[in-house]
This record gives structure tokens, C-alpha cells and sequence, in this order.
């Protein structure tokens, strides 16, 4: 995917830009030289045991370094390493995701790391978790383009599917929809029989991407190689009508245009719909704040289409390009996700390690645990690794193109405009922008 960065920037860009271009290349020095920096999200206190122990294996073998974690969280984040960006005291090392770092990659905030890690550690990582955190950024002016690596594959999370038995059996449905039409059929056996809805999913705009993630899976490119809206298409006015179609049979709960994700956690807690689709994490929420359901729910892997694509979360680390400390940094990042710290960090959590013999080893532990629904719902994540990939194009203004797609998605689900209309509108506003 080439990406050229000349395009005018939107919004939160347009002050990236400026303060990307205010930050130069000469850092502000720290008071204490030694001092390495680390940005964690959300992540204590109930991870402070496990950074205290590694952070001080680290400074026991790197007697120059003293490392500084400072834990921030998720809502904050975005502002706050962009507010260091322009003040000049960004952290050395960043817990992101690919999502939002590939913007400030196009304007080169990252170093890149594509000629600093070495094709024998590169091959430790799983090839496409790895892949999530590289772009092909292009100079106009100097008409060349290059790939960067701009982070280090951490922790990953698959989204499985969490399934209420007892509503399943009351819809006289023996298996759980494993597809889309599956899904779509499964739905109406629900609705009919006991009049819950069988699942929630969110088209806030600014929420998850999850509808996104579900035209790729039905088969829709998003963006060809050139950037521009690849999905007016048969398979996107397909998908389209699939979703327009379920909302106005009034099989999804009216709320998935004004609700996000974590609606879905509630509905499910509470017994309303049948099938959640999230992460192993959740796991606990439904035991600790549901106990009834949790005792008739039961796991399965996530639903699909028939390209059988499944999706994975990914959480990176990546050194902002002016840190004065960069080797050190990338020592550290290599350090905190080498298989043997991965592997700690994932038996202490409930997410998946991102190097091929971490996962091997995560699953061989795995089997050797108890049959509970939180072994259950890990076992089912990590199965899909294998498989898993990013849907979700890594390219500048993807934000942009979510909100495009869901907004005109949500005209047609609400009758204000026919699904063609819908999806030739959305191709239109995305390419209008990719024009500018």
C-alpha cells in the first residue's frame, strides 16, 4: 500500500502536522541523561509487578540505563504523545497500536526500524503481526518510496465468540453461526423464539471497527493500491444491504447506531442477546458481573465469512524518531517483547504473545489447564493466530474512512438514502479526499 504523504490533513492531523513540524530533530535533553522513558497504556496497577521485575532485569544488564515507566491511560494517550511530541519530551519507547501510529508514521514521528532489526530477530514474530506495523511511505517531491518498519509487533487479542447456550437452545439452534448468512438466519430463529436479538454490533463511527473488519471478511476491498475506495462493488453493496437488511427487519437492537462495543458487553451480561463477539479478556467481566450467564456461556471461534478471514487486535511499541537514546530504546523494546518476556506477560493476562515460539508455548500451557471457560475462550484466540491477520488497511486517514463507511451505512439502514446511493456516496467522499 503506497501512501502519499502531500495529501492535506484533517482535523486532528492538521495540528500533527504542525507539530511534527515544530518538533525539528535536536531533543530536550532530560535532566538525567541516563534516563529511558517508557509509555505503557492502561496497564497498572495490575501490571506493576511484572514491568518492576523486568525493567529491573534490564538496568541489571544495562548498567547505563535507568528506565522511567510511566503508565497513561487509554483515553489520554493520543493527546498526550502528541503534546510531547511538540513540547520535545516524548518517551523513548510507546505502547500503541497500528491503527493510530501509522498516521504519525507518514510524517516520519517514528524511527524506522526496517534497517535496525536484523532478519533473524524479524523472523522470531509472527510474519503477519509484523506486518501491521510496516508502511510504504512516498516522497512526492523526491518521487521515491520506501518501506518502513515503524514498531515492534507486543500483545495481541483475537475476537472469539461468546455464546449463551440456554438462549441458543431455546431458538432450537444446534450449533453456533460460524458465517455471516449463518449468523443472518441464526438471528431470525432468535427473534422469533424468544424474542431477544442475537447480537450487537456497533456503527458509532468513531467506535469500533468491527463493520469494517466484517466487509473484508465478506469478501469487499476497502482501498486498491493506488488508496483510493476500491468497495463500489457487488460484494460492498452486498455487504451494504447485509447490515441495512438486518436493521430494518429489526433483528439488531435499535441502539447499534448511537452505542458502542461495550453496549454489547451490557446486553450480553444481562441476558438480551446471544452471541457477543469480543476478546478472552471479557472473560472475567461476564464471571465477576453475570455469574448466571457465565455458567451457561460457552466459546467459539469468531464469526466469518466465506473467505474464512479472521481478524487480530495488535498492540506495538515504537521509538519517536527524535529520542536522543534510540539504541538504547530499541534494545529495550526488542527486550520487552523477546519470547521469554511475551510469553510472562501473556500468562499473567489474558492476551496473546506476538513470536512464534511464545504462542507455541502459550498453547502447550494452555492444554495443560483446567477445562474452565476462561482456558476455554484462551485456547479458542490463540487457535486463530495462525490465520489471523489485520483487515483493516494500514494507511493514512483510516479513521476517515471508517467514519465515511459508517455514516453512509447508516443512511441506508435508516432510509435516507438506497444502499447503491450509500456506497457510491461513501466511495465518492473518500476519493475526494485522496484527491486533495
Amino acid at each position: 500500500m503506497k501512501i502519499n504523504i502531500s495529501i492535506k490533513r484533517l482535523s486532528l492531523f492538521l495540528l500533527l502536522g504542525m507539530i511534527l513540524g515544530a518538533s525539528g530533530c535536536n531533543p530536550q535533553k532530560r535532566a538525567n541523561s541516563n534516563q529511558l522513558e517508557f509509555w505503557t497504556m492502561q496497564l497498572k496497577p495490575n501490571f506493576t509487578k511484572y514491568f518492576t521485575d523486568i525493567n529491573q532485569t534490564f538496568e541489571e544488564q544495562n548498567k547505563t540505563v535507568k528506565l522511567r515507566w510511566i503508565d497513561v491511560s487509554w483515553s489520554a494517550m493520543e493527546n498526550k504523545i502528541l503534546t510531547s511530541i511538540s513540547a520535545k519530551t516524548a518517551p523513548d519507547v510507546v505502547n500503541l497500536n497500528p491503527k493510530f501510529a501509522s498516521q504519525l508514521a507518514t510524517r516520519n514521528a517514528w524511527l524506522d526500524l526496517e534497517p535496525r532489526v536484523t532478519p533473524k530477530v524479524k523472523a522470531t514474530y509472527l510474519p503477519k503481526i509484523w506486518q501491521a506495523s510496516t508502511i510504504e511511505v512516498c516522497q512526492d517531491r523526491e518521487n521515491t518510496c520506501n518501506q518502513q518498519t515503524f514498531g515492534l509487533p507486543w500483545y495481541l487479542t483475537t475476537t472469539i465468540t461468546i455464546y449463551n447456550q440456554k438462549l441458543l437452545t431455546a431458538a432450537n439452534l444446534t450449533q453456533v453461526p460460524q458465517t455471516y448468512s449463518e449468523l443472518a438466519q441464526a438471528a431470525k430463529e432468535i427473534k422469533a423464539k424468544t424474542g431477544k436479538y442475537a447480537f450487537f454490533i456497533s456503527f458509532v463511527p468513531n467506535d469500533s471497527g468491527d463493520v469494517l473488519e466484517s466487509l473484508v471478511k465478506m469478501g469487499v476491498n476497502l482501498i486498491d493500491e493506488s488508496g483510493k475506495a476500491a468497495f463500489n462493488t457487488p460484494e460492498g453493496k452486498a455487504a451494504f444491504q447485509y447490515w441495512v437488511d438486518l436493521y430494518q427487519q429489526q433483528l439488531l437492537p435499535p441502539d447499534v447506531l448511537t452505542q458502542g462495543h461495550r453496549r454489547g458487553v451490557e446486553l450480553y451480561q444481562a441476558g438480551e442477546i446471544a452471541l457477543l463477539s469480543s476478546g478472552a479478556e471479557f472473560i472475567d467481566s461476564i464471571n465477576n458481573n453475570a455469574p448466571t450467564v457465565a455458567q451457561v456461556s460457552a466459546v467459539a471461534p469468531q464469526i466469518t465469512g466465506e473467505n474464512e478471514k479472521k481478524s487480530v487486535a495488535v498492540m506495538n511499541l515504537v521509538i519517536p524518531r527524535d529520542s536522543d537514546k534510540s539504541a538504547e530504546a530499541l534494545k529495550y523494546a526488542l527486550f520487552v517483547t523477546n519470547t521469554k518476556n511475551q510469553l510472562a506477560f501473556a500468562q499473567e493476562s489474558n492476551v496473546l504473545p506476538s513470536t512464534t515460539e511464545a504462542v507455541e508455548q502459550y498453547i502447550k500451557n494452555i492444554e495443560q489447564q483446567p477445562n474452565s471457560l476462561k482456558e476455554q475462550a484462551k485456547k479458542v484466540s490463540a487457535s486463530q493466530l495462525e490465520n489471523a491477520e489485520i483487515l483493516i488497511p494500514v494507511t493514512k486517514n483510516i479513521h476517515i474512512l471508517q467514519k465515511t463507511i459508517y455514516e453512509n451505512l447508516q443512511a441506508a439502514m435508516l432510509k435516507e438514502k438506497s444502499v447503491d446511493q450509500a456506497v457510491q456516496d461513501a466511495a465518492k467522499e473518500w476519493n475526494s479526499l485522496k484527491d486533495k
